[in-house]
């Protein structure tokens, strides 16, 4: 099992209702009060939006969500809620849904440090889901479908993206597939192995060499 080696109990010493999303109850804006501008970007859960608030006319970003479980809903708002304040991280301003279809929408200010949507609140030994991020930045654990993972994984994505910069390649793992990607990822450790394993080998000649010619 995994555990994170620091702060695994983060969660515990918190109210329940700090983490406890599924019991959220959410309140609903009025969609009218926002009118959409242009498209701005789409992803796999959502199409984001440019948009304006009708009675003060500022502008906002609006993130109309594609069918997904309600509780996915309820944990995204939970932790915008959570994070409000801290530095750079985008505010939500409303959270409306459409009468007829039921599609909820997220309404924020203009872009900052987004994409809450698969962030999870971690408590030792649970299972997480294993499909997220993007292959090229997935730890590991992803690529084998360990459910049972800790938030260092957030460190394997931020040393992927570290490589990236500094080799200039981009993305720095580059897989077809999970598979590819785990032989990607094990390539770089085996040829250092295979350099240290031959430069021990020309060291242990070369003190034999010199042993051999001291006799």
């Amino acid at each position: 099992m995994s555990r994170a080696r620091v702060y695994c109990d983060v969660n515990e010493t918190r109210p329940r209702e700090y983490w406890d999303y599924e019991n959220l109850t959410v309140t609903w804006g009025d969609q009218d009060n926002y009118e959409v501008i242009r498209k701005i970007g789409r992803g796999k859960y959502s199409e984001v939006f440019e948009g304006y608030n009708v009675a003060n006319n500022a502008k906002c970003v609006i993130k109309i969500l594609k069918p997904v479980k309600k509780k996915k809903i309820k944990r995204e708002i939970k932790i915008l809620q959570n994070l409000s304040g801290g530095v750079n991280i985008v505010q939500l301003y409303d959270v409306v849904r459409d009468p007829q279809s039921k599609t909820p929408s997220l309404v924020f200010e203009h872009l900052r440090l987004i994409d809450w949507g698969l962030a999870e609140f971690y408590h030792a030994g649970r299972e997480y889901n294993v499909r997220v991020a993007s292959r090229y930045f997935k730890g590991p654990e992803l690529l084998v479908d360990m459910q049972e993972y800790d938030y260092s994984l957030d460190m394997w994505s931020l040393g992927c993206m570290f490589a990236a910069m500094i080799f200039r390649k981009e993305p720095f793992f580059h897989g077809h597939d999970n598979c590819d990607q785990l032989v990607k990822i094990a390539k770089p450790v085996r040829d250092a192995e295979e350099q240290k394993l031959r430069s021990n080998a020309q060291h242990a000649e070369e003190t034999t060499s010199v042993s051999d010619s001291s006799s």
